[in-house]
């Protein structure tokens, strides 16, 4: 497998999770609003998934190559990653409609600050194509790319929605064009592909630390789920009957029952 042409094949996986955050604005080309339950089961939904793909596929894949202590590892190393990327973003908060108006240097300064958010997502769809082009995958494109790393993609594209069309919401409020609401959207996913091609050309080179990356990239997407997903939703829901728990749950059960069977196909 050469490995010009694998990076390629994974930085185009990576485009395809950032492209779909602008899935969260396309709403707004048919609506003026979006209904609360709808936003709090798409967060639901893709907490379920993202459980489900860690946990039964992250993790699980990197017992295959390690012991649980070196996965462990990798997941405190990596939920030490989120915690101080929130604390660098806390000190750089940004509303959209600030993204919008950007002159050039703050553009940058906020694609410093998207970077360290959306990196590690990016990062957990780099190693789960650690083993592209082994047997066993399925032909995609001329690659044989292994069942963890399509579902992945698709996890990470599910879980951009709602983030898409929370940052849509603001600038919708304010009379942001539609085109631009998708522009902004998916701006702010830009640093997934990169991470992505980061993480693999890591694991293809210290194929040793396959476990730790594993647990790295699962114990972040965890640690995202419950510290940022579910608050996000219950911050939504409250506005709902129960606070929108019904949603949430819903969105959830969805999230897993539709994920975890797909993890365990031969």
């Amino acid at each position: 497998m050469e490995l010009t042409g694998a990076l390629a094949f994974v930085f185009l996986a990576g485009l395809l999770t950032d492209l779909a955050t602008g899935l969260g604005a396309l709403p707004f080309f048919f609506v003026d609003d979006v209904d609360d339950r709808w936003r709090v089961g798409l967060w639901g939904l893709a907490s379920g998934i993202m459980l489900s793909a860690s946990g039964f596929g992250l993790f699980r894949e990197g017992l295959n190559y390690g012991t649980p202590l070196e996965v462990a590892a990798g997941a405190g190393a990596g939920v030490l990653l989120v915690v101080a990327a929130e604390r660098i973003i806390d000190d750089y908060e940004f509303a959209p409609r600030e993204i919008a108006a950007a002159d050039f240097k703050k553009l940058v300064l906020i694609a410093g600050v998207l970077t360290v958010h959306s990196f590690p997502e990016g990062v957990a769809v780099g190693v789960s194509f650690a083993d592209m082009g082994l047997d066993g995958g399925y032909p995609i494109l001329g690659f044989s790319v292994p069942l963890l790393a399509v579902f992945m993609t698709i996890a990470i594209s599910i879980h951009n929605i709602p983030e898409g069309l929370a940052v849509s919401i603001p600038l919708h409020e304010h009379g942001a064009r539609r085109w631009k609401l998708v522009g902004v959207a998916v701006f702010t996913s830009v640093p997934q592909p990169i991470g992505a091609v980061l993480a693999f050309g890591f694991v293809q080179v210290a194929r040793t630390l396959l476990p730790v990356g594993y647990g790295f990239a699962g114990g972040a997407m965890v640690f995202l789920v419950l510290h940022e997903f579910i608050p996000e939703a219950r911050e939504v829901g409250a506005r709902l009957p129960n606070d929108g728990t019904r949603e949430l749950v819903t969105g959830l059960t969805v999230g897993v029952a539709g994920m975890v069977p797909m993890l365990f196909v031969a």
